[in-house]
């Protein structure tokens, strides 16, 4: 009885220390897909300042992305989403926005927020107001969260 009783105690143990494990790792996950959000608007918000680099940075290369942004339309793929940040850099819109609101799951390799961003731009040196809905989804490549999808709802003042 003895063996079994030890036996018992570490099949315990085990399930324990794997359940303990199992959260620690989706907390990491958490932390990790957290952090890639405010990665991503940090790099907007340079974006804004006219430089596209930490953009392009965060987000997949490959050609299943898709972006949906405020000035409307849908870019598939790298190869057209690439060039679309080129042309928001250009635009030096100013101002920044930050995620409010922020509703985030992961499973596995995916990671999807739901959030609002809110702050503004500056058109012609006026102040244009930023509250909108966003999402954006995350998938692990490397080792790295990198976005495979944005949507927002559209700014007037951009689809022009």
């Amino acid at each position: 009885m003895r063996g079994f009783q030890r036996t018992s105690v570490l099949v315990l143990a085990l399930a324990f220390l794997a359940a303990v494990g199992s959260a620690w790792a989706a907390d990491t996950d958490r932390q990790t897909a957290q952090a890639a959000l405010d990665q991503f608007h940090t790099a907007l918000n340079i974006l804004f300042t006219g430089d596209a680099v930490p953009m392009k940075a965060i987000w997949s290369h490959a050609d299943d992305a898709t972006y949906m942004g405020p000035a409307g339309g849908l870019q598939v793929g790298w190869s057209q989403i690439e060039p679309y940040w080129d042309k928001q850099a250009g635009r030096k819109l100013g101002g920044k926005v930050v995620a409010e609101g922020v509703h985030l799951v992961n499973s596995g390799d995916l990671a999807v927020a739901r959030y609002y961003e809110k702050g503004e731009n500056v058109i012609d040196g006026k102040p244009q107001p930023v509250s909108i809905r966003s999402s954006t989804v995350f998938r692990r490549e490397n080792g790295q969260w990198k976005v495979i999808h944005h949507q927002t709802d559209a700014l007037a003042y951009l689809q022009k």
